[in-house]
């Protein structure tokens, strides 16, 4: 298994040197584009790398002993020769590419003449990795909402913000992307464990990777520089690091170096003083690679940058943004003062029609290109004191759930091997604006983070939207999808079933005519052998199939599905499916399959009893809106109270820290007038 391993020039150990060498960029050559190619290439990399390595190690020194560590992390990274970099320019254009998906490629990656000298044996990243392993995010927004996800997870300690807007680089003037919050912020190693591949400590969160940041940042910037304070013990602590593939690339190394610079408060003079982990030297070395190649050229104004953090936070720029085909940038910041939106796919709603201009402002049209929008749907849940600002203004959470037009509820059990998975319930409805606002599908969450959104499972269903948190499925590395296993194959299944049945119970609302051919009698039989789902009492249907569940308990779940007759809507049939029966007909849970005839759609709507059941489900469906509305609320309430509680303490830290050192001024002051 070969580790991965980042190098931080903050340590002295390995005496590797590199021979710096600008390296040369072909124009006409196109970037990597799929996966199987990225695969391919860096297996060819790593292959090459690996006979390297082994014929330097026949010639290296003996490490000692006491430097030999279990842990990538636990081994002391090796500096870069000061004198190579003496020899570079004092600064560097940007990689000629500008374009992502052809950044990928650049002459001499593997013959680069950085060379290893006495350096420890094993397997090192290859600048080229932290391109190929951007590519999994297709679209920009991804990579956004990764950076939003580290500042989300900070909640829990303290966080109550997260602030996204463009800052210009002071070196040339381009946009540059922030993203800053106010959680607990990183020390030292948890920095390097940050910009490092592999490594999460969240293992029942959404980001449970540890590769969210690298893959997130380089997508959607050739550099990033990261700016972390952190309060801990009455001990205050910042660091900045910075990962440029500009820097990588075009001083032709053949590994990954992250600089990073660390400063401590001195709790006796009260100033932050730099932490010299492994001497003068190697705190100079790293302070000169990033003032030459970040955005700031001074110390001083290095420092400023955790001005606006506070006691705690952390704060990411990323610079040298890519370009589109036509040469713009990719994040666009001028079309909306107050929105950030995808350069090229920009869409102005100007329009007399109104009924086109409300579908063209719908968020599930807008998502796509407006961060804003994105943004307003990507958690389920937000807790009432946490702000996700753009541009300077809140954006507003939007709960589609709690906006859609004759809602049901359906309760979904999925099963795996005959072990129950989970309990889902699934909101779905008529989208507010429908039939105008032409949209539909479901909105699928994971851990309370959108995966798929308006994800459409049936071709038709106009208007009809669904939301449901689905955390028996695991998401993919990027966040944008399902890995595709069978518990994924068989909620799409149910979702499609949903879906018809949905729309052929309620379509006449919006002004269809129900259809009587409405599904196939294959769906029929695979709804039959699904997994037990049921949800409130819905409208039953003369020409449809109205499956009822009766538990022990005394309240009654009915979900109705839809079958195909070819027959006339006379010789329609409802089938009901009982909890206890007589005859197993199939079903996996159980029960017999009862036939009973019913007159026409029309004459059912006439009997007194049928609308009489209609008024107990839309009040049945009432309550059950005010309970789940008054769960959120409890919910979100218990999360600002937890959130109070943590700034309570970190409050309380502080004092205790002020209160310390006011003890040793106290015990000084004393010490110098008893000697005077």
């Amino acid at each position: 298994m070969i580790s991965p391993e980042i190098v931080d020039l903050t340590s002295d150990d390995g005496h590797i040197e590199v021979n710096i060498k600008a390296v040369k960029t072909e124009q006409g050559l196109v970037g990597l584009q799929n996966e199987n190619n990225q695969k391919v290439l860096l297996g060819q990399l790593l292959a090459v790398k690996r006979e390297k390595h082994k014929e330097q190690s026949q010639n290296s020194n003996t490490v000692a002993a006491g430097h030999s560590k279990n842990s990538v992390l636990e081994q002391p990274p090796s500096p870069v020769d000061d004198t190579s970099l003496a020899s570079s320019s004092a600064r560097h254009p940007a990689p000629i590419s500008r374009q992502f998906w052809k950044a990928g490629s650049y002459s001499d990656v593997i013959s680069s003449d950085a060379t290893l000298q006495n350096g420890n044996n094993g397997i090192h990243i290859h600048p080229m990795f932290l391109h190929s392993n951007a590519t999994s995010h297709k679209w920009a927004f991804g990579a956004v909402a990764e950076l939003i996800d580290n500042a989300f997870d900070e909640i829990q300690n303290g966080a109550t913000y997260v602030f996204l807007d463009k800052v210009l680089n002071p070196r040339d003037g381009t946009p540059a992307l922030l993203v800053r919050d106010d959680g607990g912020g990183m020390d030292p190693e948890a920095m390097r464990r940050c910009m490092s591949f592999g490594f999460s400590e969240k293992k029942s969160g959404i980001g449970q990777y540890g590769n969210g940041f690298k893959t997130s940042t380089m997508r959607l910037g050739a550099d990033v520089i990261v700016f972390s304070r952190h309060f801990s013990n009455g001990a205050l602590s910042q660091s900045a690091g910075l990962l440029s593939y500009t820097f990588l690339t075009q001083t032709g190394h053949n590994r990954i170096v992250v600089p990073m610079v660390t400063y401590v408060f001195n709790v006796k003079n009260k100033t932050l003083e730099a932490q010299h982990w492994n001497g003068k030297d190697n705190f100079k070395l790293n302070l000169s690679v990033i003032l030459q190649w970040s955005p700031y050229s001074t110390e001083a104004e290095l420092c400023r940058q955790f001005n606006d953090i506070g006691y705690h936070g952390t704060k990411v720029i990323v610079y040298n943004l890519w370009h589109d085909d036509d040469g713009k940038l990719e994040l666009d910041f001028d079309v909306d003062p107050e929105d950030i939106v995808l350069g090229g796919v920009t869409k102005k709603i100007h329009t007399t029609n109104a009924r086109k201009g409300k579908n063209e402002a719908h968020v599930a049209n807008r998502l796509q290109h407006s961060l804003r929008a994105y943004l307003s749907i990507m958690y389920l849940r937000v807790p009432e004191n946490f702000r996700i600002i753009l541009r300077g203004q809140d954006v507003e959470h939007y709960n589609i759930a709690t906006d859609l037009k004759h809602p049901e509820f359906i309760l979904y059990k999925p099963h795996s091997a005959g072990h129950l998975e989970g309990t889902i319930l699934t909101s779905i409805g008529f989208v507010k604006d429908a039939p105008e606002v032409m949209v539909h599908g479901f909105n699928v969450y994971h851990k309370n983070r959108l995966i798929l959104p308006f994800w459409r499972v049936l071709d038709r269903g106009r208007g009809v939207v669904g939301v449901l948190e689905a955390n028996f499925i695991e998401p993919t590395h990027n966040k944008q999808d399902f890995e595709r296993t069978s518990l994924f194959q068989k909620l799409e299944t149910r979702l499609r079933l949903m879906t018809a049945e949905y729309w052929d119970l309620h379509c006449h609302l919006l002004g269809f005519r129900p259809r009587c051919n409405t599904t196939t009698e294959k769906a029929m039989k695979d709804s039959v052998q699904s997994q037990q789902t049921s949800c409130i009492p819905s409208q039953p249907t003369a020409h449809g199939l109205s499956l009822s569940q009766h538990a022990p308990a005394k309240q009654t779940q009915v979900v109705s599905l839809k079958r195909t007759s070819k027959e006339d809507l006379h010789d329609a049939q409802y089938v009901k499916r009982q909890a206890v029966g007589s005859e197993d007909v199939g079903n996996p849970n159980g029960g017999i399959m009862e036939l009973k005839s019913v007159n026409d759609l029309s004459s059912q709507r006439r009997n007194p009893e049928y609308v009489a059941l209609l008024q107990v489900g839309e009040k049945l469906q009432r309550q059950c809106l005010e309970f789940e509305t008054e769960e959120r609320e409890l919910a979100s309430k218990v999360e600002q109270l937890q959130s109070e509680l943590l700034q309570v303490q970190h409050e309380y830290q502080r004092l205790q820290a002020e209160a310390n050192l006011l003890d040793l001024v106290k015990q000084e002051t004393a010490v110098y007038i008893h000697t005077v």
